[in-house]
């Protein structure tokens, strides 16, 4: 009994080490390619909230598309017509870009999607992942796919 508690206390403390460790340790420094791309998703959520059509317009290629997390496939004009109007209150977290190619990178985050209490109790899912395909056309970073899916079905 004395040496399964005493083993117990040594693997709790070398946990607590562990997690000290990686606590401890600092975050990796973002590449300029990670930063332009989060920064231009960000530009996304503020467009969203606002309902920046400019934006839409200028930052969507002409063949983008989308999946919502009812899983079917919307165009560029049906973002423009359900973003457009803004009041869509994203918060976003948890921000990752990873390279697909030369010029093509996806940016994969989770989402609250935060709704009036009045409305919280049917779709959309508040919990939701993004991931948004990014392409480099000329200098600019245009927007050529998203798919939002549903994080935790029940928890809206």
């Amino acid at each position: 009994m004395k040496i399964h508690f005493v083993a117990c206390l040594v693997l709790s403390c070398l946990l607590s080490s562990v997690t000290a460790q990686t606590a401890n340790t600092p975050a990796k420094p973002l590449s300029p390619l990670e930063q332009t791309l989060i920064a231009a998703e960000k530009s996304f959520v503020d467009a969203a909230k606002k309902g920046d059509v400019a934006f839409f317009k200028r930052t969507l290629t002409d063949d983008f598309s989308f999946v919502q997390f009812d899983g079917q496939l919307y165009d560029r004009q049906d973002m423009l017509d359900q973003f457009g109007d803004g009041g869509v209150d994203l918060m976003p977290y948890d921000m990752k870009v990873v390279t697909a190619g030369d010029g093509v990178a996806i940016v994969t985050y989770n989402v609250v999607l935060r709704v009036p209490a009045v409305e919280d109790q049917g779709p959309p899912p508040r919990y939701q992942h993004f991931s948004t395909v990014w392409v480099k056309q000329g200098d600019a970073w245009k927007m050529k796919f998203q798919q939002m899916t549903a994080s935790h079905w029940g928890d809206w």
